[in-house]
């Protein structure tokens, strides 16, 4: 149904006469591109029909509210990093190299998304932009998703490698982050060197891979990051929160049998107690974030590959930019996951910002430390 007049030659006439919804019989996607884009984006996107504008602006409502609360969430990571020295750990810095990436992520991404939404749903900007766009998306989205894997390391030898000296240090930290920032740049790059290309997708108002195409140039780098930023990845999570919760159960196992042996509740100190709880739930956490990435990655990954080596009528518009938009929301809840909730950043954050209205109590480690040295055993 729809009201006003269409002349049969230009769809922004008929949309523009007042049409409220349907489109002409036969149009398709491309039809709503001008001339000058329509040689950036693939053919396959011609053997389906518009979408409907309302998607457009949805999205783009979307994407603003995603963009703001992953600036606000991670912006506060980073300000409490670099303005309490007691958060300035190895671990933490892991931490804010994440909110860093996931903030710079939604930073490059939404402006211009949200700018094609609502400039007449398709991608405006050229083709150089386009490329911008896709390369920072798959570097800082990479970087984000190669952290988390270095945050399990890290998790892995506090807890596993607690006796053999595996801390990970301020300097070994760094190199390790430098080294997720290089293995971003190494896997994004190609395209610009002609191995695949940063193209048009889905609903055309964002770019990234070409995963359409079916040649073997295609293909192969679909196979390469299929690998490389997906199994890899998932195979090292996989084992380190594995040998986790591994370790985890075999120590409480082993503490409980010896304090039955010694007829005592715990063998623990009240100190340790804490300690090895907090340990406990940052790994709990850690697994918690991880299997929430794997909710996230998992769509587009399945996409991707059904475009290079499935059935492409099943990749429309909307199942391609659906789960883009699912795996963008890693950006908002990775700080409340890794930050957020952890006991020292939340006792920052009532320090630094009281209305946010977070009460976490603090340790009196003094009192403890005074007692034992009046009282010695």
């Amino acid at each position: 149904m729809s009201i006003g007049t269409f002349n049969g030659t230009d769809p922004a006439a008929y949309r523009g006469g007042g049409m409220s919804f349907g489109y002409p019989k036969g149009y398709t996607l491309m039809d709503f591109v001008p001339d000058d884009v329509k040689p950036l984006i693939h053919s396959h996107w011609s053997n389906f029909p518009p979408v409907n504008p309302m998607w457009h602006y949805m999205l783009a409502g979307i994407y603003v509210i995603l963009g703001l609360l992953s600036f606000f969430g991670n912006g506060i990571v980073m300000y409490l990093f670099l303005s309490k020295k007691s958060l300035r750990s190895p671990a933490n810095m892991f931490v804010v190299n994440l909110a860093f990436s996931d903030f710079m992520m939604m930073a490059s991404q939404f402006p211009m998304f949200v700018t094609n939404c609502l400039s007449g749903g398709y991608w405006s900007l050229g083709a150089f932009a386009c490329e911008v766009y896709g390369f920072l998306g798959s570097v800082f989205g990479m970087t984000s998703l190669v952290t988390l894997v270095a945050i399990g390391y890290d998790r892995y030898c506090v807890i596993v490698r607690a006796f053999d000296g595996g801390h990970i240090s301020s300097g070994k930290a760094f190199v390790i982050i430098v080294l997720c920032w290089a293995y971003s740049v190494a896997v994004s790059i190609w395209p610009f060197f002609g191995w695949n290309s940063y193209i048009p997708e889905g609903i055309l108002t964002s770019c990234s891979f070409d995963y359409i195409s079916k040649d073997w140039n295609i293909r192969s780098f679909g196979i390469f990051l299929f690998v490389m930023c997906y199994c890899f990845p998932l195979i090292i999570i996989i084992f380190v929160y594995s040998q986790i919760v591994g370790a985890i159960r075999q120590h409480e196992k082993a503490l409980r049998a010896q304090a039955k042996k010694m007829n005592v509740e715990n063998l623990r100190s009240n100190a340790d107690a804490k300690k090895q709880s907090a340990e406990v739930r940052i790994a709990k956490v850690a697994v918690a974030n991880v299997f929430l990435w794997l909710l996230t990655w998992t769509p587009y990954a399945y996409v991707v590959m059904i475009g290079l080596f499935g059935d492409q009528t099943k990749v429309t518009p909307l199942v391609s930019a659906l789960p883009a938009l699912i795996a963008k929301t890693a950006s908002v809840y990775n700080p409340m996951m890794f930050a957020i909730s952890h006991p020292k950043f939340r006792l920052a954050l009532q320090e630094a910002l009281p209305w946010f209205c977070v009460h976490e109590e603090k340790d009196d480690d003094t009192k403890s430390t005074k007692t034992e040295a009046e009282n010695p055993k």
